[in-house]
């Protein structure tokens, strides 16, 4: 029976075994302060009702007379979990039962936010949460709480090979904020989430959406509130081909929405900058690093000598270049000195040049680097590792603008721009003694610093395809891909050797592939997640040891069974996939992913099974 205040539904009981009782529940609908309608739909062996959610309380599921939502069954305990909402979310914990908790499947351990959609089973009995708008518009979540949503749907995409697009949408000024609200809500999915990220752009997270559709999905949200932001531009980033964590989504997507057109929609792979330095290509899309090249544009332009830090591998040389390249003295030469690798003693040869005869092997003279960079600029790599001989006498070169050579009494003038690099501490250098500091104020005028590739993760999947495309087109093979799985597997590194690391991996993986696509397997052990301990030191007087055990990673073997299994289900349904996909309790979506993602064809199960 219905009335104006909700519904009131009687349910016969069932048989022993059914987990539901006859009970009388009164279901109030009307929607809660966010203008959602939130219940929980409750399916038992024989039949199933409706029990709405409080805006705000605490609801107990259990076999208790007292329990909130009663499942007579043996295996539920007597007060089972507990369902709490509290300003628009809902969580489930479990309360020490003796079976647990299953959401979508996965035992619980503590408590849970549930979406709507989300199915909880408590032993015989299925748990649906339910949340629809009512005809007046919901509301927007904090900023807080998206991101903690978004971390869950990344968890649930990686699981379960789903895509998730992350939006921001520039509004420019916003007057009617109210009204722009429930026209944003009206154009979205129940479960989609928005919420303000600042005072004019709003953040949006389209769980199951990727590509084209989540593209779609914002250009329908531009055309919904165009009559109140008629500027308001969009930029899109997809888990996991534009980021693996929340932030570098927000980034890529924040990055993409600043350089779309009105009413249009970038997306995060668009923001990337390439720099063609003479022959070499860099590319940046991180926002620190767009600057830092920036600031390097700016300070190309005087003749102040740069000191470049960073982690070995962030890229210090490809700044150096930059620094000559973008200067009034791009044409004459950029001469570099890797200070570690020379000993001490040919050091100042090679720095200042020799005379012949300036000692036994010097036997013809020649000019030194900053004397062949007259002109130009000089680049000194690993600055820090310059001797403190070596460091007095360059430090007077640059003062005065002379050098002598070693054997020679006569002055040389030179006219240089320095550049130096170093991943050392040099304050700390020089507390220690090991650096001078009148030559650290003179090489540092202006600082450059480098992030490393781990603060950078915005350009890690960009920089991947780019040293992966390079790799392949130097070794004459056709294009790779990255699959999803070997993406999640860079973004777990931390890649202690940054770029230079990452550009290792790739043409490891491209030498090492025997597909189309870069499973985590082709990649180096330490980055796949393969590594193996080292072996103790071998006792000499021990027996010989047997031939070690060989195996094949067990992520192939995973892979190999599931292509099997896919193919002898396709065969079992004729090739029906939604029928092989429910042969093996797989959901549609990523089973027909995975039939692309291995090359499966509807009829290749009878071939292959």
């Amino acid at each position: 029976m219905r009335s104006n205040f909700g519904y009131s539904l009687r349910l016969m009981s069932g048989p022993a075994s059914s987990p539901l009782t006859t009970q009388t529940f009164e279901l109030r609908e009307s929607p809660d302060s966010r203008g959602v309608c939130s219940y929980l739909l409750v399916i038992g062996a024989s039949s199933s009702y409706r029990r709405a959610l409080p805006d705000d309380g605490v609801l107990i599921v259990g076999r208790s007379d007292e329990a909130d939502v009663r499942l007579d069954t043996a295996a539920v305990s007597r007060r089972h979990a507990r369902i709490a909402v509290s300003s628009g979310e809902v969580r489930i914990t479990d309360l020490g039962s003796h079976n647990g908790t299953l959401v979508n499947g996965e035992r619980i351990e503590g408590s849970r936010t549930l979406g709507s959609g989300d199915v909880v089973t408590i032993g015989d009995a299925t748990l649906i949460l339910r949340r629809e708008l009512s005809s007046s518009g919901g509301a927007l979540i904090d900023m807080g709480r998206l991101r903690r949503r978004v971390e869950e749907e990344i968890e649930r995409a990686a699981d379960s090979a789903r895509p998730f697009g992350l939006a921001v949408v520039s509004l420019g000024s916003v007057q009617m904020r109210t009204a722009l609200e429930q026209r944003s809500l009206s154009a979205l999915r129940l479960v989609d989430m928005v919420a303000w990220d600042g005072a004019s752009h709003l953040a949006l997270g389209f769980p199951e959406l990727g590509g084209e559709a989540a593209r779609a999905a914002v250009l329908h949200l531009l055309e919904a509130i165009a009559p109140l932001a008629p500027d308001a531009r969009g930029g899109l980033a997809a888990y996991p081909f534009d980021g693996g964590d929340t932030e570098t989504l927000l980034a890529g997507a924040r990055t993409a929405a600043s350089i779309a057109a009105p009413g249009a929609i970038a997306a995060a792979s668009e923001t990337a900058v390439q720099h063609v330095i003479g022959e070499r290509t860099i590319v940046v899309a991180d926002a620190a690093m767009i600057r830092l090249f920036e600031l390097i544009r700016r300070l190309a332009a005087s003749d102040l000598p740069v000191l470049v830090l960073g982690e070995t591998g962030a890229g210090k040389e490809n700044a150096a270049a930059a620094v000559h390249h973008w200067s009034a003295r791009a044409q004459r030469p950029l001469i570099t000195l890797n200070c570690a690798a020379l000993p001490e003693t040919l050091v100042e040869s090679e720095l200042f040049g020799y005379e012949k005869g300036a000692f036994s092997d010097a036997r013809a003279p020649k000019p030194g680097l900053l004397e062949r960079a007259h002109g130009g600029t000089v680049f000194l790599d690993e600055i820090g590792e310059l001797p403190l001989g070596a460091q007095a006498k360059l430090l007077r070169a640059l003062e005065v603008k002379r050098i002598t050579r070693l054997g020679d009494v006569r002055d040389r003038e030179v006219d240089i721009r320095v550049v130096a690099a170093t991943n050392r501490d040099l304050e700390a250098e020089v507390q220690a003694g090991r650096f001078r500091q009148d030559l650290l104020f003179r090489l540092s005028a202006a600082v450059v610093e480098l992030p490393p590739l781990r603060d950078r993760r915005r350009e890690l999947p960009i920089l991947a395809r780019l040293f992966l495309a390079e790799a392949c087109a130097r070794t004459g093979r056709p294009a790779l891909d990255l699959s999803e799985a070997a993406l999640a597997a860079l973004f777990a590194h931390p890649f202690p050797g940054n770029v230079r690391e990452l550009k290792n991996a790739m043409e490891y993986a491209a030498a090492t592939a025997d597909g189309p696509v870069i499973e985590p397997w082709c990649l180096p052990e330490r980055i796949a997640g393969l590594d193996v301990a080292p072996r103790p030191a071998a006792d000499p007087s021990a027996p010989p040891a047997a031939a070690p055990l060989r195996f094949k990673p067990i992520a192939e073997e995973i892979r190999d069974i599931e292509r099997t299994r896919m193919c002898q289900a396709l065969d079992a349904a004729d090739g029906v996939q939604k029928r092989a996909a429910a042969l093996l309790g797989m959901p549609v979506r990523t089973f027909t992913f995975k039939l692309k993602q291995y090359g499966i064809s509807a009829r290749e199960g009878k071939r292959s099974a």
